[in-house]
């Protein structure tokens, strides 16, 4: 709800496109300086402590944008700084946060379906969120739409003390420096990953394909100056990928036996690209709702088949540092994606940038596939490297 709101909001205090795409930046740059200690924290410190901890800051930084809103004097710089602060309390909120999801799964042939239900989970919201981001915007104000999600971190902070105790294997504390840099530790997850073929090409398939595919900052401008729809509407289209997500989470929840993983990872990414470049041509509404379920289908499909494919082949005690240098990924590429789609759109127009990146999704999944054979070969069935059970 909250970060369409935001591109809402920068659309009407700025006319330029590029103005939007600072968002990206200011996402992701925390999320480079700080996504490798908060990998190491999810390792060595209690991983749901981190969580409720993170989840909080979020929670002010989202009271703090609608009293800003609310009193009149919020501008851009303020929600680049705030977007920063947000993303930094993400950089350890996602490594701990995936990183004990296997923590709480008995039998690790369900890690598919527990995925696809965090998919579900996150997805609906996903739907609801700009839906009633359009609304809210339209019959109460900006500032309302802020402070609904500040509110609304009281439920995941309850959700977090209602699971209780979860345990997991705990990466030996060394000498670090004051600001918790381990740099054995940050070595040793890089190390892992440079050599698991499987882990790292699907890294870069997850870099590439977002990276170039990344429109959503432009979709205010889409709605306004292509489509000519209002708020309410808008809020439709910013939730129609999560239709798709959550359709396909829905199906991929009830299967435990997917197999040719690989391979349908790869062409999930093909379909991301042509959708997109569907997305790029439509000129009337319901077409571009259809591309947008479609793009949210692929990349759910992605997704799961990622999140699963890395969780098994990454043991406990180093999952949180795997999460960790993975999310400069896939949050690295939409959010560079923001800023490149974003500049193209200032130099060349809206539907050239959509259309430019939807190719540049397509051949980033050829590369991949025929540079590393081993994830088109990938059938699912392989043995894991998942240590045999948690412990403290």
């Amino acid at each position: 709800m909250q970060l369409w709101a935001l591109y809402w909001h920068i659309s009407k205090l700025s006319d330029n496109p590029i103005a939007v795409s600072g968002i990206g930046l200011a996402r992701f740059l925390p999320i480079l300086l700080f996504g490798l200690i908060g990998g190491v924290f999810a390792d060595q410190h209690n991983r749901r402590r981190i969580i409720l901890i993170t989840q909080s800051v979020m929670a002010l930084v989202a009271l703090a944008l609608a009293l800003l809103t609310w009193s009149g004097q919020i501008q851009i710089w303020h929600i680049y700084l705030l977007t920063a602060v947000q993303a930094a309390a993400i950089s350890f909120d996602l490594p701990a946060r995936q990183s004990m999801v296997p923590n709480l799964i008995g039998d690790r042939r369900d890690l598919p379906s527990a995925f696809s239900l965090q998919s579900i989970a996150s997805n609906t919201g996903a739907i609801v969120g700009p839906a009633l981001s359009g609304l809210v915007i339209a019959s109460f104000g900006q500032h309302f739409t802020y402070l609904f999600n500040a509110v609304s971190f009281l439920s995941v902070i309850a959700a977090l003390l209602a699971i209780g105790p979860v345990a997991q294997q705990m990466l030996p504390k060394r000498a670090v420096t004051r600001l918790g840099f381990d740099f054995p530790a940050i070595a040793e997850g890089f190390r892992f990953i440079l050599h698991q073929p499987i882990i790292f090409s699907s890294m870069m398939l997850d870099f590439g394909a977002t990276f170039f595919s990344s429109a959503n900052s432009l979709l205010p401008f889409v709605a306004q100056q292509i489509l000519h729809v209002g708020p309410v509407e808008y809020g439709w289209l910013s939730a129609a990928q999560a239709i798709g997500a959550v359709t396909v989470g829905f199906f991929m929840a009830q299967r435990s036996d997917v197999r040719r993983q690989g391979t349908l990872l790869i062409g999930a990414v093909v379909v991301f690209g042509l959708a997109t470049i569907l997305f790029g041509l439509s000129t009337g509404f319901w077409v571009a709702m259809l591309a947008l379920i479609l793009i949210g289908a692929a990349d759910s499909l992605s997704t799961i088949l990622r999140n699963t494919i890395r969780q098994l082949q990454t043991p406990d005690y180093i999952r949180g540092r795997m999460v960790s240098i993975n999310q400069i990924f896939f949050q690295g590429g939409p959010h560079l994606g923001e800023i490149e789609a974003g500049a193209v759109a200032q130099a060349f127009g809206f539907v050239p940038a959509i259309i430019s990146g939807g190719i540049g999704c397509i051949v980033t999944a050829a590369l991949v596939a025929w540079k590393w054979p081993h994830l088109r070969r990938y059938n699912g069935d392989e043995p894991t490297a998942v240590a045999a059970a948690p412990a403290d």
